[in-house]
């Protein structure tokens, strides 16, 4: 059987996203979106977990794979911080047409700072939280060190 929470959307270049919207059991009281971190997908354990958790709580929460990431399509090379917030916006847009905004954005890593950047684009969002997420996407730079040319 289908798992009716899964959900397709579409990216910053038209590619689709995978998602899942994990909804509460009466009617949802907010909806939240869920970035996740550059390595990993909508499916990590904390997203799932956190996820769960708000929605025992009475809150929706869509959480989508970055294009190319987990189950997307895409190509890599076409990727990098400002598609990621792109991303974002288009999920904000899928809620707003087939639920509504989020009032809550959360993101961990990465997904962090990409929520940090797109928030103020979203005028029905009340909270944003971040889970271990870096101040700006330069101050990860660092961690590939002597690979940014190999990178680039």
């Amino acid at each position: 059987m289908a798992d009716s929470n899964k959900i397709e959307l579409s990216g910053h270049a038209g590619d689709t996203l995978a998602a899942r919207l994990d909804m509460p059991s009466g009617a949802p009281v907010a909806y939240a979106l869920f970035a996740h971190c550059f390595t990993c997908s909508k499916d990590i354990f904390a997203a799932s977990r956190i996820a769960q958790a708000l929605s025992q709580d009475g809150i929706a929460v869509l959480r989508f794979d970055f294009t190319v990431l987990g189950a997307c399509d895409g190509e890599f090379a076409n990727t990098n911080f400002s598609s990621n917030v792109q991303d974002l916006l288009k999920a904000v847009d899928y809620m707003r047409e087939h639920h509504q905004a989020p009032a809550l954005m959360i993101g961990h890593s990465l997904g962090g700072a990409a929520v940090l950047s797109a928030a103020p684009q979203v005028d029905e969002v009340r909270a944003v939280v971040t889970i271990g997420a870096p101040a700006d996407a330069e101050h990860v730079a660092h961690n590939f060190g002597a690979k940014l040319d190999e990178i680039e």
